[in-house]
């Protein structure tokens, strides 16, 4: 993480190019954040992680009970004001910038995704409360919500409606006294009933009795489970309640709940049918934080594999004994142990940092005080984001598959947990927006929908990298097979955008495979960015650290990167083949 920060993008330089970040972080305190969020997720979160996992949580007529040690962990983080991490200021968080949140985010998640799950909805729900709120409401929940006192829940939901939310039937009747009464089921909800903080705020998305019909008529209102009287203390149980807890494959200690609301007070936040767009505030950050679960949960694969790799010992290497004092050698001397372990290293160190290239253009487009350099930063994220959360999340549950083949039949077992990391990391491809919708809205909205101007302001980027070192003699040999992945996306883009104006299958058919070859050409760049901070450093390393990168780099360029071939022509196949079965051959 320090290597990603400092020596890759020299994220304190980019800190310092933002006033408003500037005030609050150095690389001095950057580095003891991530000391002290290591001690945390190592020391308190992950010994939590498997008795979460077998406990899970506990409903009893509404009320909700956390695993054994959730409520004191929660404590943990909130004396440590780890909840306000990247919290505005002028309400008590401590306006850390996204790029250096996100590597907490992954230690936490890597750590005890369940858990970590509780801070990552109450900053989603901040955020969207910071962004679109008024004074009033932001000077009564903020604060204690950035400390933790108070928990965030987001609610959007329901039964009959997941994706398609223009279809909800929650309403929202005004009160006199400006108030409004929210009624109606919401389903998936996140920690939306527990015991772990004094009071959980949700926004709720509903509709008001004259509200337009699909996505335009949604409105976004904060729902507290216990009002707050005008002296910030806390009044009376608000009219709704937690009618069950959902029996899940993964993150059994979460709580997923079903929320019924009963004419429970709620207060509009921002716009009257907007809130669809208020949600979407947070949406862009809470998907790049379910993109990082999906590293971390890959990163505590790798470190457990890669350990029962090196101590485990099975038959001899094909090139003979290479520990003859031993009955056989570590199972690592195997060609096919070593590729999974590189392909999961590749996939988790380039994705750490793409996550946090994506944070950097979250950092400026928030924080830029140029209008130019923040419209354009916006623009890289409107078109990263889905990548972000689509891409990381396949790989990771990838990740996570190969962690546990290596273990080989104890992989299956629960005490080495790499079963749970399986079951944990499947739901990051599904919540938050599935990865199949993620791949509709790059192709569909962000490509086509632009014509490919969004488009283009990654492909740049990536063309004057390729530019200001064509002449680095350490990045030679990958330049050349990135140049040659770009223009294959570039040919790919440019075919997606002419078949769509006349075929309205086109983007649906090509959507997974673009996001797939987007993003193995969007980890190239970033292990091409990695092979240069590290080779200058490699000739004098003795700790193998520098030099592990650019063999690494070597082993995603010669064996992963050319899956862009394959992903290419399959998008240029078309969509005949994909529509032509009628439903009874099926």
């Amino acid at each position: 993480m320090r290597f990603v920060l400092n020596e890759v993008f020299d994220a304190p330089a980019l800190w310092a190019s933002l006033p408003k970040v500037a005030e609050h972080v150095d690389p001095e305190t950057a580095d003891a954040i991530l000391e002290e969020a290591g001690k945390i997720s190592s020391g308190v979160l992950a010994p939590l992680n498997r008795e979460g996992d077998e406990q899970g949580c506990k409903w009893n007529d509404g009320e909700v009970t956390s695993p054994e040690g959730f409520k004191e962990a929660y404590q943990t983080i909130v004396e440590g004001g780890w909840n306000g991490l990247g919290g505005n200021p002028d309400f008590g968080g401590m306006g850390m910038p996204k790029t250096l949140v996100a590597q907490f985010e992954e230690m936490m998640q890597g750590a005890n995704m369940a858990f970590g799950l509780a801070p990552m909805l109450t900053a989603g729900a901040c955020l969207a409360l910071d962004a679109h709120g008024s004074d009033e409401l932001k000077e009564k929940y903020l604060p204690n919500m950035y400390s933790g006192v108070w928990s965030g829940a987001m609610d959007l939901t329901e039964p009959h409606a997941g994706t398609d939310l223009g279809i909800i039937r929650t309403k929202a009747e005004p009160n006199d006294d400006g108030s409004f009464n929210v009624t109606g089921t919401k389903i998936f909800i996140t920690w939306g009933e527990h015991d772990m903080a004094e009071n959980i705020i949700h926004l709720v998305l509903a509709k008001l009795p004259d509200a337009p019909k699909g996505p335009k008529g949604i409105s976004m209102f904060l729902v507290p489970k216990f009002l707050v009287n005008d002296d910030g203390s806390l009044g009376e149980r608000n009219s709704f309640s937690c009618g069950s807890l959902e029996k899940k494959m993964g993150i059994k200690g979460s709580a997923t709940c079903v929320m019924n609301f009963d004419g429970a007070k709620g207060w509009l936040v921002g716009e009257e049918n907007k809130g669809l767009a208020a949600m979407f505030t947070m949406m862009n950050y809470e998907r790049l934080g379910v993109g990082i679960q999906g590293i971390g949960a890959a990163e505590a694969s790798l470190q457990s594999a890669r350990e029962y790799a090196l101590d485990r010992i099975q038959s001899r290497a094909p090139t003979g004994a290479q520990q003859p004092e031993k009955a056989a050698d570590p199972i690592l001397v195997h060609p096919d142990v070593r590729r999974m372990l590189l392909t999961m290293k590749s996939y988790v160190e380039g994705g750490r940092t793409f996550s946090t290239y994506v944070a950097q253009w979250l950092d400026i487009a928030k924080f830029a005080e140029d209008d130019e350099r923040r419209k354009h930063a916006e623009g890289m994220v409107a078109l990263l984001t889905p990548v972000a959360k689509a891409f990381l999340t396949d790989r990771g549950l990838d990740t996570c598959i190969m962690g546990q083949q290596v273990f080989g039949g104890h992989g299956f077992i629960r005490e080495w947990g790499q079963e749970q990391l399986v079951r944990d990391c499947r739901i990051t491809q599904i919540y938050e927006g599935t990865n199949g919708i993620q791949a509709l809205d790059l192709m569909g909205r962000k490509v086509v929908g632009t014509q490919g101007k969004l488009y283009e302001l990654f492909a740049q980027d990536v063309a004057n990298f390729l530019e200001e070192n064509s002449g680095n003699d350490h990045l030679r040999p990958f330049l050349e097979p990135l140049a040659a992945a770009v223009e294959r996306l570039d040919d790919v883009t440019e075919h997606v955008i002419k078949q769509a104006g006349d075929n309205p299958n086109a983007i649906g058919a090509a959507s997974v495979d673009y996001l797939d070859l987007f993003g193995l050409t969007a980890l190239g760049y970033m292990w091409a960015k990695i092979v240069k901070a590290a080779a200058p450093q490699a000739d004098s390393d003795t700790s193998g650290f520098y030099s592990g990168k650019l063999k690494t780099a070597r082993f995603y360029f010669d064996r992963l990167l050319p899956k862009t071939v394959s992903l290419a022509e399959g998008i240029r196949s078309g969509s005949d083949s994909m529509m032509a079965l009628t439903a009874e051959e099926f």
